[in-house]
C-alpha cells in the first residue's frame, strides 16, 4: 500500500479541547475584570507591589529575590503579565457588554414599536368616539331641547288661556 504525502504517518493524542465560548468563561472573564476596575483591587495591588519592595530593598541580602540594582525586573516581568491578562479580560468583558446592550436595545426599539402602535390604535379608538359622540344626544342637549319644549308648552298654555279669556 502505497503511503499518501496528504497524511501524517502517525495520529498524535490532542489535548481535550476546552469551550472557549462558554458562558462560564465569559462570567468570569467579567468578574476579573469589574474587579480589577475597583479601588479595592488597586489597594491590594499597591500593598502587594509595596511589599515586593520593601522585601527586596530592607531585607537581607540571602533572602532578596529581585535586586533594586537591576531596576527590579521580576517585578516589572509580574506587572507586564498582570497587564498582559488584564487587557484581553477587559476587552471580552466590554464585548459581552455590548452584546447585551445590543440585545437590550432590540428590546427597547420592539417595546417602543409595540407603545407607538398601541398609542396610534389608541388615538383611532378616541377618534372615533368623538365621532359617534357627535351623533348621539348629550345629557345637556336633551335638557336644552327639554327646556326648550317646556317653554314652547308653557308658551302655548298661556296663549290658550288668553284666548280663551278674550
Amino acid at each position: 500500500m502505497a503511503e499518501r504525502l496528504d497524511t501524517p504517518l502517525t495520529r498524535r493524542r490532542r489535548l481535550p479541547r476546552i469551550n472557549l465560548q462558554s458562558e462560564g468563561v465569559g462570567r468570569v472573564a467579567e468578574a476579573i475584570a469589574r474587579f480589577s476596575g475597583t479601588p479595592q483591587f488597586l489597594v491590594y495591588l499597591s500593598i502587594f507591589v509595596f511589599a515586593w519592595l520593601g522585601w527586596n530593598t530592607w531585607a537581607p541580602e540571602a533572602w532578596q529575590f529581585d535586586k533594586a540594582e537591576l531596576g527590579f525586573t521580576a517585578l516589572t516581568l509580574m506587572l507586564s503579565l498582570q497587564a498582559s491578562y488584564a487587557a484581553p479580560l477587559i476587552l471580552l468583558a466590554q464585548n459581552r457588554q455590548d452584546d447585551r446592550d445590543r440585545v437590550t436595545a432590540e428590546q427597547d426599539r420592539r417595546r417602543a414599536e409595540r407603545n407607538l402602535a398601541d398609542t396610534e390604535y389608541l388615538t383611532r379608538e378616541i377618534a372615533g368616539l368623538r365621532q359617534a359622540l357627535n351623533d348621539v344626544a348629550t345629557r345637556d342637549f336633551v335638557r336644552s331641547e327639554l327646556r326648550d319644549l317646556l317653554a314652547e308648552i308653557n308658551r302655548e298654555n298661556s296663549s290658550d288661556r288668553e284666548s280663551e279669556t278674550r
